[in-house]
């Protein structure tokens, strides 16, 4: 990787197919070097994959097979903005019916534990209107959904 800086995110063991879906999913993205153990060592075998290089809609990001002591939690997310429904729909569905699970207000974790936003620019629009009355509806409205419905957010800005 030539980038600066490179968010480092831990796997146990599954770097690799985790890379490989987010480039298969997500636009700009990409797996790039993948790297092996030179030697056996406490946790594996010479061969193994260590770390992964890959790009996220152009993040770079290294996936490390650290093990399992450390989980990813929500402290974390990547936040997608999207621009239509079906777009929102294809990433939510893709992550959630890759093994992932549904949260709320248009959260999701894929199989691997990490945090994505799903979110609509419509949402972030209507969340940051001036008339902090139409905000206040799409956000009521926003609180009650999982993924995140284009047009009842529009629905319920417009009162």
């Amino acid at each position: 990787m030539t980038a600066k800086n490179t968010i480092c995110l831990w796997y146990d063991g599954t770097a690799e197919e985790a890379a490989r879906f987010y480039a298969r999913t997500f636009p700009d993205s990409a797996v790039g070097a993948v790297h092996r153990a030179p030697a056996d060592y406490p946790s594996g075998k010479a061969g193994d994959v260590i770390t992964v290089e890959f790009t996220v809609m152009g993040i770079p990001c290294v996936g490390l097979n650290g093990g399992p002591a450390f989980k990813p939690n929500e402290s974390f997310s990547f936040q997608v903005a999207t621009e239509d429904q079906a777009e929102t729909d294809r990433l939510w569905n893709a992550i959630v019916g890759n093994g992932g699970q549904e949260s709320a207000c248009g959260w999701c974790k894929d199989k691997w534990g990490l945090s994505w936003q799903i979110t609509p620019r419509v949402l972030l629009a209507s969340l940051g209107d001036p008339d902090r009355a139409a905000a206040k509806r799409a956000f009521e409205a926003m609180m009650g959904m999982g993924k995140i419905d284009i047009a009842a957010i529009e629905k319920a800005r417009r009162g």
